[in-house]
């Protein structure tokens, strides 16, 4: 069980060095690394405390160390309760995200009165996620509706609507993103209580072993 936490330590530190110094032009796969430095960051420190407190139970085992095996409890407990804190506050304001988001993007309407580069940076993100407009779908263009707004391949998930005899996606792209959000959430949410099963097991065992050493 020790060594399952030291082991998972080691891949999650390992892995987050190797993302904050990588030399790949910044880049993994196309994605920008520079984009997630705080999260890389934050990787390396929880690699980095997990690790130490699955080299604590380790020693702890083998050397029938009390103060280890208490050092151990006390850290994951610490962990345990800071990552339900964590998950309890996400699934609270998940709800909050589209106010949040709305409010980041209500000054760049109307559309067609933005910098060309703005134009141009909402443009790829129509394409790329299949959405026409930022808040309030195509009418945000006003009569000038670019035609990265054209829907060519609709389905259920990315609807199509007729208007000036033109097929243009249904969706806002705030729309678009809260669903991306919040279902991203949910992910998040699910893994930290799932993690929490785990770290409770190795809470049980370590308290178990604490006092199986201290009746000796």
């Amino acid at each position: 069980m020790f060594f399952v936490f030291w082991l998972c330590g080691s891949i999650i530190l390992g892995v987050s060095i190797w993302l904050r110094v990588s030399e790949n032009g910044g880049k993994v796969s196309g994605v920008n690394i520079k984009d997630f430095l705080p999260a890389i960051n934050l990787l390396i420190a929880v690699g980095s405390i997990v690790m130490v407190l699955g080299f604590l139970g380790c020693c702890g085992a083998m050397k029938e160390s009390k103060c280890m095996l208490i050092l151990f409890f006390i850290g994951l407990l610490l962990i345990l309760v800071l990552q339900i804190t964590a998950g309890i506050l996400g699934a609270l304001n998940t709800p909050q995200i589209a106010t949040v988001v709305n409010d980041a993007y209500k000054e760049y309407i109307p559309l067609n009165t933005q910098p060309d580069s703005v134009k141009k940076e909402i443009g790829e993100m129509q394409q790329e996620i299949k959405c026409c407009g930022l808040l309030n779908g195509y009418s945000d263009w006003g009569n000038s509706i670019p035609t990265s707004c054209n829907c060519t391949d609709g389905d259920q998930d990315h609807p199509c609507v007729k208007i000036a005899g033109r097929s243009v996606w249904a969706q806002s792209c705030i729309d678009v993103m809260i669903d991306i959000l919040k279902a991203n959430c949910i992910i998040i949410i699910g893994i930290a209580f799932g993690l929490a099963v785990i770290e409770i097991f190795g809470l049980a065992f370590s308290m178990t072993l604490y006092c199986q050493i201290k009746n000796k």
